[in-house]
């Protein structure tokens, strides 16, 4: 039974590594390949603290564009549906770039509007409160990392030192299909049922010879020898 519950759990702990998150500070886009298509999952606070106010838009959509060629300020990753208000502010430092792709626009997008441009502006929806929590996704159909020139790695972009002073990047991640996960769960189930017959056979073993290996010395004991040892005992 321990042996059971060890494969469970050890089921059980790969499941959760693969499916779930780590706890992170500040905003985090995940971007994960979910079948054919490329997902970016933007999600948490960011605190404005440090940050210049530059203007209010309401012009942008879902977009990804890791190399701003000529031009670094067009490289961005916005995530989020197109026609919202937004606020841009500036004031980031990070990296110029996070792959080769010369840019993609999302094909469906879902929750707030968020994004990081130029590695130097930030954009957040209008009106937005420091530290309030955020969620978006955006779907780019028929996409990989390499077809959208996004090279895996994870790109941290910041302006302060605070806990949510900070826009990171996450891609990489390969989320498996339902029939992956099927064939996973009946692996774990498999590696269950031959622990449960080998510890069935080591019982039975044990049980038909008391010299097997594994028995207790009081196991291995003849009645006769018993009954002086508890003698012994009770004097």
């Amino acid at each position: 039974m321990i042996f059971i519950k060890g494969i469970a759990s050890l089921g059980a702990a790969m499941l959760i590594g693969l499916s779930a998150p780590s706890a992170r500070a500040g905003y985090v886009v995940d971007l994960t390949q979910q079948g054919g298509n490329v997902v970016a999952t933007g999600s948490g606070p960011i605190d404005l603290t440090g940050l210049t106010f530059f203007s209010a838009d309401n012009f942008s959509g879902p977009e990804l564009t890791p190399n701003g060629g000529d031009d670094p300020f067009n490289m961005d990753i916005l995530t989020g549906p197109r026609g919202q208000p937004f606020d841009i502010y500036t004031g980031l430092t990070g990296p110029a770039s996070f792959g080769s792709g010369g840019g993609a626009g999302g094909d469906s997008a879902s929750g707030d509007f968020v994004g990081m441009v130029g590695a130097s502006d930030l954009y957040v929806p209008q009106g937005y409160v420091s530290d309030s929590p955020l969620s978006d996704t955006a779907t780019y159909d028929g996409q990989t990392f390499s077809s959208l020139g996004a090279t895996p790695g994870t790109y941290k972009w910041t302006w302060g030192t605070g806990p949510n002073q900070n826009f990171t990047l996450v891609i990489g991640t390969v989320v498996p299909e339902p029939s992956t996960w099927a064939m996973m769960l009946l692996g774990f189930a498999g590696l269950a049922f031959m622990g449960l017959r080998s510890a069935g056979r080591r019982r039975t073993t044990a049980t038909l010879d008391p010299e097997a290996p594994g028995r207790s010395a009081l196991e291995r004991m003849t009645r006769d020898t018993l009954s002086v040892y508890a003698e012994a005992l009770e004097r």
